[in-house]
């Protein structure tokens, strides 16, 4: 997906569909009324079972979680990731590699800045960034509870400003 074939240029939030960081962006997305989409491993896998299909994502060919990773980032005009109060984990760290290796605007939000200074730098990195697909990635629910909570209430702010 890319801004170029898309009407109306409106903004666009992409992730993968896991747990945890993808999924709140997307329901974020949704029930704001923006466009979503991304993709997501062959099979629609996510850690709590197969990924609903109110969810607008394409099957990456392959089952394998990365590639899953690899191609949202290729696609998006910029990536966000929220970074857990914790180590990172894996897929997080591969969303954040993939960024740096494709050269796409990155922002890592860490998990001790506020609802109101991580939106505030979304915004402007957005602006900055002039993107209109933005890549949303960060932990699991299993390895980040709370990420889902931390995800809507700056996704939400970013959108009203």
């Amino acid at each position: 997906m890319s801004a170029e074939r898309r009407p109306g240029g409106g903004l666009v939030i992409v992730s993968g569909g896991q747990t945890g960081a993808d999924r709140a962006a997307l329901d974020t997305a949704i029930a704001c009324g923006v466009e979503h989409g991304g993709w997501c491993p062959a099979g629609r896998w996510s850690e709590d079972g197969a990924i609903a299909a109110r969810y607008q994502l394409r099957e990456t060919p392959l089952a394998a979680p990365a590639q899953r990773t690899r191609w949202n980032v290729r696609d998006s005009d910029a990536t966000v990731v929220f970074e857990p109060p914790g180590e990172l984990g894996r897929g997080t760290q591969l969303t954040i590699d993939h960024a740096r290796a494709l050269r796409r605007p990155l922002l890592v939000l860490p998990a001790a800045d506020s609802v109101d200074r991580s939106a505030r730098r979304l915004v402007d990195f957005v602006r900055r960034s002039q993107a209109r697909v933005v890549n949303v990635a960060g932990p699991r629910a299993s390895q980040d509870p709370s990420i889902r909570a931390r995800v809507e209430a700056v996704l939400r702010q970013f959108l009203e400003s």
